[in-house]
């Protein structure tokens, strides 16, 4: 088979991609292909054979394996998600001792108090853009207040970020990377300067492992770069993603507000059935890589398919029914292998505390009939919409 040209699909690949990944996975677990936006890659969607590339040490994740440079890297600096072992696994160690899951959980209460201010807001309209008013406040929130940003700069981060994630052109883009590099070197020279805080930046701008080491100026600001930006869009499009999937499936909608035991039932299987995160950042083939019967030559990009993956009828039976009694586990949405996400429980947290909220608050809620066709995000990163309206 030859290069399959996703992009000839249309807005239509970008609304529904995976009757087009079934498609695919029928024919085999890895196809060449052309992106919607532009560029060719090799696309991983099978389950099985995503979650072992995603775990493969072959498929580099530093573009630089074939002598490659991605903007986001070359104006901010390495990050996590562009690093191998042993850089990736001396960063992940020193963030990962600041971000525990004792610290998430100790956000429980903050979290339930912005959820409910929002809703407060929300509520007495009777009508709202759930994006606008919940999903994305929420977590942009929540992840500013935990690194340590003013509330004053969150609408100018929130476009930066918006742009970064979902680019509407290359020049918007470049200026929103260089826009935020030079946010976060002002932001964290202030850190350097001021009395301990206990915010997560002014913490990593002062850890020490055991062996002395401590991040650079550059490591600082991708780092803070990669948690702000991977630390809230995820999670606006998780939360809303749930919403749209649930209104759309107004027998699971019932069986929710029968039993709040299925909510994390729910959340799990929105990530697999429509997660936020249609493909992995990219990976690179430094040297030929065998996926299934297809070799994979050196010198290729890699995207693993998590939306396909998570959609594999081999893993998943009915896997394009949406059932919040499922038993989701082993999906793929959040990553596997050393690059899983290092801020899966806080978007789990926040989605449970958001959905209960949402639908204790608002026992009428339903989709807005005079909204109109959803506004997809762009791209095969993110799966999502700009704009969610419902009313109750």
């Amino acid at each position: 088979m030859g290069i399959v040209d996703l992009g000839e699909h249309g807005a239509d690949f970008t609304a529904n991609p995976y009757p087009y990944y079934a498609r695919l996975r029928a024919s085999g677990p890895v196809h060449q292909v052309r992106l919607p936006g532009g560029g060719e890659c090799w696309l991983i969607v099978g389950h099985e054979e995503a979650r072992a590339a995603l775990a493969d040490p072959r498929l580099s994740k530093s573009p630089a394996s074939i002598g490659a440079l991605m903007l986001d890297e070359q104006v901010v600096g390495p990050y996590l998600l562009v690093l191998d072992p042993p850089d990736h696994t001396r960063l992940r160690r020193l963030v990962a001792r600041e971000f525990t899951a004792r610290r998430v959980e100790g956000l429980r209460p903050r979290i339930q108090r912005i959820a409910d201010e929002l809703l407060d807001a929300m509520v007495p309209a009777g009508r709202a853009d759930l994006v606008d008013a919940l999903a994305f406040p929420l977590p942009i929130i929540v992840i500013c207040e935990l690194l340590g940003v003013p509330a004053a700069d969150r609408d100018a981060f929130r476009a930066w970020s918006n742009e970064i994630v979902a680019p509407t052109g290359p020049e918007s883009e470049r200026d929103a990377v260089h826009g935020l590099a030079a946010y976060l070197d002002e932001l964290i020279e202030d850190k350097r300067c001021s009395a301990p805080a206990g915010d997560l930046l002014s913490a990593l701008v002062r850890t020490r492992a055991e062996d002395d080491d401590r991040l650079s100026a550059a490591e600082l600001r991708a780092l803070a770069y990669l948690l702000l930006v991977a630390g809230h869009e995820t999670t606006v499009n998780l939360i809303s993603n749930a919403v749209r999937a649930l209104l759309a499936h107004p027998d699971q909608l019932a069986e929710l507000r029968a039993d709040s035991g299925l909510l994390d039932g729910a959340i799990e299987e929105t990530l697999r059935y429509d997660g936020p995160v249609e493909t992995a950042t990219l990976r690179f083939t430094a040297t030929a890589v065998p996926v299934g019967d297809t070799v994979i030559p050196s010198g290729q990009t890699v995207l693993v398919a998590l939306a396909a993956a998570d959609r594999d009828p081999k893993r998943f039976p009915e896997p394009d029914r949406f059932d919040v009694r499922r038993d989701a586990r082993g999906h793929v949405a959040f990553g596997h292998g050393i690059h899983y996400c290092l801020g899966a429980p806080l978007a789990r947290l926040e989605a449970k505390i958001a959905l209960h909220t949402l639908l204790t608050r608002c026992p009428d809620l339903a989709a807005d009939p005079s909204a109109g066709p959803y506004d997809w995000l762009p791209g095969v990163l993110i799966r999502g919409v700009r704009r969610l309206p419902v009313r109750w």
